[in-house]
């Protein structure tokens, strides 16, 4: 086989894993899974907001959880970590999935979204925006965006500091597609910089004591005026 076929195989296989899982574990709060090959076998690291659902009593939800893993997609010796989510309110997945269950409850998509999008900022994100389409009032397909604070839409600030997610509400109509996109609140943006006093900059790089004095050196014999100059003898120069 290919190495493209390869990689493409193993990118779907990952992804029918993420689908597996999220149906799998929904009661626990899905948050997102990270597959990483080891000499050992492989270690898949689930993020769940309530790890003791995935465990088990005994640890037997676990157990059952990995040996589907290993029979359905034929992973090497699966390791489950399970790890809790710090705060659930700034995961992504996680509030893609709360906004999908609060339509299917019957919550109106605007109440649903300012909710969710207040809930979000106040956990104390930099920016967050929602992406609502589907069959939300009648019989065409529309899209409402809800954005609040500051968010990345490319760039390498995007791949670093957003989260994104996505969940499916199933109502009668049809289906909705909901999209989280959060940015974290620490994130830090290239144009954003930090002018340190001089003394500071001093303190943190003492080399720059040495540079300094060099360059008032050289800006004193630059300003230095022309009668200080010794003059050249035009004849000696002729010769």
């Amino acid at each position: 086989m290919a190495s493209e076929r390869k990689f493409v195989a193993e990118n779907i296989r990952r992804v029918l894993l993420k689908e597996y899982l999220m149906k799998t574990v929904d009661r626990a709060g899905f948050g997102g899974v990270d597959v990483q090959r080891t000499p050992m076998g492989t270690r898949v690291t689930l993020v769940t907001e309530r790890p003791g659902i995935v465990i088990g009593r005994r640890g037997a939800a676990i157990k059952s959880l990995t040996k589907d893993i290993e029979d359905i997609f034929k992973y090497d010796n699966p390791q489950i970590e399970v790890q809790e989510v710090e705060n659930p309110n700034l995961n992504a997945q996680i509030m893609a999935e709360k906004l999908a269950f609060a339509l299917e409850r019957g919550w109106h998509f605007r109440r649903a979204g300012h909710s969710t999008v207040r809930r979000i900022m106040e956990s104390g994100a930099r920016g967050c925006l929602i992406i609502i389409s589907g069959k939300l009032t009648g019989e065409r397909h529309r899209t409402e965006k809800f954005k609040d604070g500051y968010i990345k839409y490319c760039g390498e600030s995007r791949e670093l500091f957003v989260g994104t997610g996505f969940a499916v509400a199933k109502l009668k109509p049809g289906v909705i597609g909901v999209q989280v996109e959060i940015m974290e609140s620490g994130a830090r943006l290239p144009a954003e910089i930090d002018v340190m006093s001089m003394d500071a900059a001093i303190q943190a790089n003492p080399d720059l004591a040495d540079l300094l004095s060099k360059q008032e050196e050289a800006s004193v014999i630059a300003e230095r005026p022309a009668e200080d100059v010794p003059a050249v003898d035009e004849e000696e120069v002729a010769e």
